[in-house]
Parts: C-alpha cells; sequence; structure tokens
C-alpha cells in the first residue's frame, strides 16, 4: 500500500492512525474530516486504503464506507463505538469494510491494517490476472475476425487460415494479434 485517505473528525485520532500509517511505510496520507470532502476527492483519486473514524460530522460514515468498498478499487477500515459495531459490522462485512470497535489499541489496529495490506496484495494480484485474461480475449477476437477474412475472401479453410497468421508471426517476429490487425486494415477498408 502506497497511499491512505484518513476521514476523521477528531485531531487526537488523525495524530493516532497517521503515526501508525507511518510506521507501516505508507507514504502518501491525505486527511480529511467530512464525508463530503471525501466523497469529492475520491471523485478525483483513488487510494489503497482508506481509515473512517466514524461518527463524521455529516453522517455516520458507514455509507460512506459501503460506497467506498463497492467500487472494489481501496480496502477500508471502518472505526465505529463499541455500542454500534455488532450491528454496523453486520452490515458492512458482506461489502468487505473491515470494522474495529472503538476504544482501539495499537496492537488491534496493526492487525487490522496488516489485513487490509494482504486483502489489497490478493486484490491487486486478481486484477492483473483479469487484466492479462481480457487481453488473451480480445487477442484472440481479433485473430478469429482475422482467419474469417481469410476464409471468405481468400477461400482458405480455418486450419489453413490459422497457420497462415502462425508462420506470418514467426516469418515477420510479431505476435499473432500484429498480423490479425494487418490483415484486418487490409480486407476492412
Amino acid at each position: 500500500m502506497d497511499s491512505a485517505l484518513i476521514v476523521s473528525y477528531s485531531e487526537k485520532s488523525i495524530t493516532f492512525f497517521t503515526e501508525m500509517l507511518n510506521s507501516a511505510s505508507i507514504g502518501h496520507i491525505v486527511t480529511l474530516k467530512s464525508c463530503g470532502e471525501a466523497k469529492r476527492l475520491l471523485m478525483e483519486r483513488d487510494f489503497d486504503l482508506v481509515i473512517i473514524n466514524a461518527p463524521l460530522r455529516d453522517e455516520s460514515g458507514e455509507s460512506l464506507a459501503r460506497h467506498i468498498a463497492s467500487k472494489g478499487i481501496s480496502q477500508v477500515i471502518l472505526v465505529v463505538k463499541s455500542e454500534y459495531f455488532e450491528e454496523v459490522s453486520a452490515k458492512t462485512e458482506e461489502d468487505g469494510v473491515l470494522t474495529i470497535a472503538k476504544p482501539i489499541n495499537r496492537a488491534l489496529f496493526w492487525s487490522a491494517l496488516k489485513l487490509a495490506k494482504a486483502a489489497s496484495s490478493r486484490l491487486k494480484a486478481v486484477r492483473a490476472e483479469n487484466s492479462k485474461l481480457k487481453q488473451k480475449i480480445e487477442d484472440i477476437r481479433i485473430i478469429d475476425r482475422a482467419k474469417c477474412i481469410l476464409i471468405s475472401y481468400l477461400g482458405m479453410s480455418e486450419q489453413e487460415a490459422h497457420r497462415y497468421i502462425e508462420k506470418k508471426a514467426m516469418d515477420m517476429r510479431i505476435t499473432k494479434r500484429a498480423v490479425a490487425e494487418g490483415i484486418l486494415k487490409i480486407y476492412e477498408n
């Protein structure tokens, strides 16, 4: 995790969370005091971690936490009063929000921070894999379109079209997708 947003009305809490995040080597930390400010900032940029110390001056913080978590970009830690912990936790855990009851101590927060970091790492790995798979699907789609063109314009069989693209890619030392895109440019214009 490289960046964090702390949303808290309490200066004491902001200081505590900032110290803990600095100890965890999180370099870029932004602090805000209200839900409205947080929503506006989150429209402009993303953070790896968002810590919400509820209640905020303009809302409880629960809906903000759920909103951020639903976007799936940031890990969210919501800190609530102990009397509301069970109720809020039950509502937010399905969205992936880590909820902590006040008063919190360093060890408890450190554990929650480690869990958020681990979840963030897994999420980044899944996103990278998802991106690779999307790229492969797009490559296959383009290559198949090029094969269809070779079949319809040049009367090749599917195997001949496949072999033609493969051989051309090897001979020219480029990807099959690049060959397919060249075929599409020639015949689709």
